[in-house]
Formats: structure tokens, sequence, C-alpha cells
């Protein structure tokens, strides 16, 4: 008992309550008990929360749990040493055997954190921080020193020009007569005053006369290159609403005249959509952020006008910055430059890539200015319902992904006036992805050809050019699988090299024709 006392006058000092003491006459069973809950007690006490100090410190996870089995197997012999000789210091040889060099510090295999093996597994934030701080400072330094060497180049004239707007009202006022006249031959078709044929032959006329009219306009009023683009790119976006209009509905006469059997896939609401147009529907049609008509869309319920404000000072915002990198970066490293086709390969090559960074910025805020914020307040004015424009394209890992993703209401309607129609007659899928993108080369081409006033089809061929590149990233993607070798290949073409050269090669172009017609 004598011995059980003086255990108890020398408890450490970590122990902030003892345990209950061996009540008298008790032997060497009450004694075992009480050291048995001697070291329950430092085990949850301060030796713990110092055992899982240390863990954290020297990083290992298992610190912080459950005690590793060296401290299991020397807490056991110092317990038993403990109850053997009385107790004297047992407790105190527990309590420091954290910090003791015999403690181990490696308990299993671990991978570096940049290792193949486990570099997906950490987190890259602070990485992807020290990117943004490199970016914004390098970008900084470009600014400054551009303000420096050219002074504000912004003119008032790159948006506002009486030669740039002459041709405006002539176009903008004959255009809406192309939907009123496919709209007069549907009614005709649907009251069966003409025949499918005639009414077909009608539609080619009209989209024919659509597309070939804004182009004499141009050429004819001389307008310039900015305001010639916007209105060659508003009458492409007609001719591709035109060609849906008249399809779509032809589709629909088929159902209804010949009384086709409807597709499975085609819910009771969408049957019943399937009559003649109206001339809201049409009007509605024009108007709405879509390519592909139907007689009816899914709606939102009310319009955010606090959230249409917002989005109309941002798109003004990313205008004005558009603005910004064309005059400030783009145009001086342009009336700088050689023909590409012409200087020395060196030369061509400095130039491609100090234009390609300029480049990238521009294409990202037309992308997010136009795809987000342009269809998405035409959509709330509007109360359109789908708002898919694009997907996250800049993931792709295929020329053919980026063009599923990037441009949703164009690939839309690729699927449905394209595609369909391909498979339905028995024509392979490689001929409908040629005619699809001959289609879009030929539409690039005249939205840059007609405002530039040449015809050196570089925008032809570059997205032309592009096949060859589904080939090649599909393949790169079927052999090195979970790879982004294909996405690299969609930056470095599309930004670093291929947007940067055509820009060259039109400028340099426009520059040699204006020197021969002076």
């Amino acid at each position: 008992m004598a011995d059980s006392d003086g255990s108890d006058a020398h408890a450490p000092p970590a122990v902030h309550r003892l345990p209950p003491r061996p009540a008298q006459g008790g032997g060497g069973a009450a004694a075992e008990g009480f050291a048995a809950a001697l070291r329950r007690r430092l085990s949850s006490g301060a030796a713990a929360a110092a055992r899982a100090s240390f863990a954290a410190d020297s990083g290992d996870e298992s610190g912080s749990g459950e005690p590793s089995s060296s401290s299991s197997r020397r807490r056991d012999s110092g317990g038993d040493t403990s109850s053997a000789g009385g107790g004297r210091g047992g407790g105190a040889d527990f309590a420091s055997f954290t910090f003791r060099a015999a403690a181990p510090v490696h308990h299993k295999a671990k991978e570096s954190p940049l290792s193949s093996d486990a570099i997906f597994k950490q987190s890259h934030a602070g990485l992807f921080n020290l990117c943004i701080v490199v970016l914004v400072a390098v970008n900084s330094r470009l600014i400054i020193e551009n303000l420096m060497k050219y002074g504000l180049l912004i003119r008032a004239g790159f948006w506002f020009n009486a030669k740039s707007l002459r041709d405006w009202p002539l176009l903008m006022c004959c255009l809406p007569a192309f939907p009123l006249g496919a709209f007069a031959v549907e009614k005709l078709a649907f009251n069966n005053l003409i025949t499918d044929a005639v009414a077909t032959c009608l539609h080619v006329i009209l989209t024919t006369a659509e597309i070939v009219y804004p182009v004499l306009v141009i050429l004819l009023c001389d307008s310039a290159v900015l305001s010639g683009f916007l209105l060659m790119f508003i009458a492409c976006i007609v001719w591709l609403k035109l060609v849906s209009f008249a399809h779509t509905n032809h589709d629909i006469r088929k159902f209804i005249t010949c009384g086709k059997k409807v597709d499975n896939g085609l819910s009771t609401a969408d049957v019943d959509g399937l009559h003649a147009p109206t001339l809201g529907s049409l009007i509605y049609f024009m108007m709405a952020p879509t390519l592909c008509y139907q007689a009816s869309y899914p709606r939102t319920q009310y319009i955010r006008k606090s959230w249409l404000v917002r989005q109309i000072i941002l798109y003004l915002i990313f205008t004005g910055v558009q603005g910004f990198i064309i005059e400030q970066y783009i145009n001086p490293i342009v009336v700088n430059s050689q023909h590409p086709l012409k200087g020395g390969l060196l030369n061509a090559v400095e130039t491609v890539l100090k234009l390609s960074l300029p480049n990238v910025y521009l294409w990202l805020c037309m992308f997010y200015c136009f795809f987000h914020l342009w269809l998405n307040i035409l959509a709330e004015i509007l109360r359109f319902g789908d708002r898919e424009f694009y997907k996250d394209w800049w993931n792709a890992k295929t020329i053919d992904e980026y063009w599923r993703k990037w441009n949703m209401p164009v690939h839309k309607w690729i699927v449905r006036h394209i595609y369909f129609p391909c498979m339905r007659n028995g024509i392979s899928k490689e001929v409908a992805v040629f005619i699809s993108f001959f289609v879009s080369a030929v539409l690039h081409e005249l939205c840059v050809a007609v405002p530039c006033r040449i015809l050196k089809f570089w925008a032809f061929l570059g997205i032309m050019l592009q096949i060859p590149l589904i080939i090649l990233t599909s393949y790169l993607k079927n052999k090195f699988r979970d790879t982004m070798v294909g996405n690299m290949i969609f930056w470095f073409f599309f930004c670093i090299y291929g947007q940067p050269m055509c820009v060259l090669l039109y400028y340099h172009d426009v520059m040699n024709r204006i020197e021969k017609t002076r």
C-alpha cells in the first residue's frame, strides 16, 4: 500500500485528474487495475495530443489517429513495468516516448507528389495561382511597353464612320423580305396551291437571292471591312434560318399530307406541334438565338430585369475590350510585319508568335461576348428556354469534338439538316462530315472575302484542312487514351498558328489590293 501511495504522490504533471485510488486491502488485483486505469488516462490525455502534434509536423497521417504499433508495444511494456515496479516513472516514460529518437517516422511506401502515379491525385491550386500571377505580370509588361512605344491608338472612326454605316439601311430594310417570301411559299404549299417541287424551287431561289444580295450591296457601296463583315455574318445567319424553315416545313407537309408514320422518338407534344407555320412563329424564330425552326420552343416564366442589365453592361465592356485589343495590339503588329509567304521564315515565325497572344485574347473575348453574353441577352428578352449555346469545347481532345461543342446552334443545324438526311439516304458519315465542312468553309470565305474584296480562299482552306486534323486527333485519342495530346494540337493550330497566319495573309492581300487600286 506504501508503493501505491508513493506512485500516487509522483503522478505525471500531464494528468489533470487522477484515476481512482485502489480500495484498501484490494491486494495485487487492485494495484493492477489502478495501473491499467492510469495507462488509459495517459493514452487519452497529453500523450495522445503530443503524438498527434508530432505526426502532423512529420507528415504521418497514421499518427493523428490510432497510435502506432511500436508505441502500443512500448505502452504495453511500460504498463507491465509500471505495475511490476510500482508505477515509478512508467507513466512519464510512456508520455515522452513520442519525442524519443527511437520513434519511427517512416511507416509505409509513398510516392512523390509530382510522380506519374500521384500527380493527378494532388491539388494544383497553388501552381494555378502562380500561372495567373505570371500571366498578369507578363501581360502588364506588354501593356506598358505597348503604351510607351505607340501611345493610345483608339480612334473614334473604328466604331462610327459615315462610310461604314451607309449600307446598313439598304441591307437591313430588305433582309426581312426573304423570310416573308418563304412564309408565303409555305402558305401556298400547305393550302395545296403549289406542288412540293415548285415550293422547293422557290425556296432555293429565295435562299440564293438572300445570300447574293448582301454581297452586291457590300461591293457596290464600298463598305468598310468591319461593317461588311457584320453584314455578311447576319446574312449567313438568315440563310441558315431560311434553310431550316424550308426543310422543317417540308417534312411537316409530308407528315400531314402523305400520312407518313411519325418516328417513335417524337413525344405527343412534338407531334401536336406538326402544323403549318404562323407569322408569329416565323417572327419569333427569326429573332430567337437558334438556327433550327420549331413551331414552339421551351420558354422561361419571366424576364430577370436586374440580371439582364448586368449582362448588357458586361457585353458593352467586353466589346470595348475587343476594340482595344484590335487597335492597340493587333494593328501595330500587322502593320509592321511582312507578308508571311514572301519574307524570311524566321521573321514569319516571329510575327506569328507575336500576334498569337493578342489573337488568343481577342478570340476568347469574342466567344464570351457573343456566345455567352449576346445570345443569353436575346434568350432572356425573348424568354427562350434552351440556352445550351456551347459546351466545354476548351477540353476537346479532337477537332471533331471541338466543333461539336464550340457552337451548339450550328452543330444542331448540321445534325438536323445534313447528318440526318444523309443517314436516311444511306450516305456514309464521312461524306456527311465533308459536306458539313464544305458548307462551313463557303460561309467563312464569304464572311471574310466579300468585305475584303479579295478571293484568296484562305478561310476556305483553313476550314477544309481541319478534316485531316480530325483524322489525326482521333487517331491520337484512340492510341493514347486519357491524354490531352489532341487538345494541345487543337490549341496550337487554332490559336498559335492558324488564326494569326490567316490574319496576316488577309491583311497583306488587302494592302496589296489597295496599292494596286491607287
